[in-house]
């Protein structure tokens, strides 16, 4: 069976969730005897045409030169060159820029899409653009063979809108096993004596929110920013919130040691994502023995339960900053570490992928596969 892997700026991941997804995804396919290829922008750091067993191809995009217009190029440029190989899966990870292009898709291979969250509900986008990546969404579901959800909430969702039925797969991590404090000194940081947040800089991910209620609680315990923050709300966060010295914005880093020991060693790691399924950067948190303080919402609580603190307003925040202190919750902390190891494993994802391309593969007859699902 060969799979290709499309939707991504390409791996190894130098960006986010779903090119770790791609990462993770397409090594553990490769341990298991399945040829996988992973789509890249032309200009990706990685410019081989093979990482660790996986079929790298790159494609011209112009994203950084026009802007996010240019992911629609790019995805163009992918899905023709996908026409020239023989897969039997391609597995499309989001929608938002490539389902226009469905009518081009090969026709002898089987496309399965993960629908990601709700992209049309952030906020950051103009109103314009929230309906057009709606209209694409209504797209993808129509015109896939098959759909992935990685949340229950998403794939209820598919089912009442569009009467679809999807495969539940959520996202992985790896349990975090060997911790490293000297990894802290780069930081000038003290193990416990921090707490941290790990998002895109958007207005849907609450950090202007957190970052309020940290002000609030007076306490000026030391708060690490992580995300890229050259967005116009990230200019407008450093803006307000720059010049407090235990306010640290530290950019994007995508070293995932680095990444698992300043969560293992923080003593809050504040999740504010209000907006899609299972997110990576949550359950990474959770394999890095972190204390989640998360916002509020049917997401978040549905992967972490009781074991995590919840907030809604800038108060909230403050008030676990005052209130809460990690070396007294193990139970919760074991208690997340164990549905990493038996739900959120990315073994066991890999493993549900598997048997779902084994499922679809060659399953369905070329009528079909001429995307007319739909009449």
């Amino acid at each position: 069976m060969k799979v290709a892997i499309i939707g991504t700026r390409g791996i190894p991941n130098n960006y986010g969730g779903f090119e770790q997804c791609a990462e993770y995804l397409a090594l553990g396919l490769v341990a298991r005897g399945i040829e996988t290829t992973v789509y890249s922008w032309h200009d990706h750091p990685y410019q081989q045409k093979n990482w660790k067993g996986v079929n790298i191809v790159h494609c011209y995009s112009p994203v950084n030169k026009i802007g996010e217009i240019g992911e629609f190029i790019y995805d163009f440029n992918c899905i023709k060159d996908t026409r020239k190989r023989d897969f039997d899966v391609i597995l499309q990870l989001g929608y938002t820029s490539n389902s226009v292009w469905w009518w081009l898709f090969p026709k002898r291979a089987v496309v399965t899409t993960n629908m990601d969250g709700f992209e049309w509900q952030r906020t950051r986008r103009p109103k314009p653009v929230r309906k057009f990546i709606h209209y694409s969404e209504s797209i993808a579901a129509k015109r896939s063979h098959y759909l992935v959800a990685d949340s229950v909430g998403i794939q209820q969702y598919l089912t009442k809108e569009y009467g679809r039925d999807s495969v539940y797969i959520p996202y992985g991590a790896f349990p975090f096993e060997h911790p490293d404090e000297k990894v802290l000194n780069s930081y000038d940081l003290k193990a416990g004596e921090y707490d941290m947040l790990m998002a895109r800089i958007f207005p849907e991910n609450s950090i202007e929110m957190i970052l309020d209620g940290v002000v609030l609680s007076g306490k000026n315990r030391t708060i690490l920013v992580i995300g890229g923050h050259e967005t116009d709300h990230g200019q407008h966060l450093l803006n307000k919130f720059g010049h407090l010295p235990y306010i640290k914005f530290l950019g994007g880093i995508y070293d995932i040691k680095v990444l698992n020991n300043l969560r293992y060693f923080s003593e809050l790691y504040f999740h504010g994502h209000t907006v899609g399924g299972t997110n990576p950067s949550l359950l990474e948190a959770m394999a890095s023995n972190a204390l989640v303080c998360a916002h509020n919402n049917v997401y978040n609580s549905a992967i972490l339960g009781k074991d995590a603190y919840y907030f809604n307003t800038p108060e909230d925040v403050a008030a676990l900053i005052l209130g809460v202190e990690k070396k007294l919750k193990q139970d919760m902390l074991k208690s997340n570490l164990e549905k990493i190891k038996t739900i959120y494993s990315w073994d066991i994802v890999t493993e549900q992928y598997l048997e779902h391309f084994n499922k679809i593969a060659g399953a369905i007859g070329y009528e079909k596969r001429m995307f007319k699902l739909v009449g």
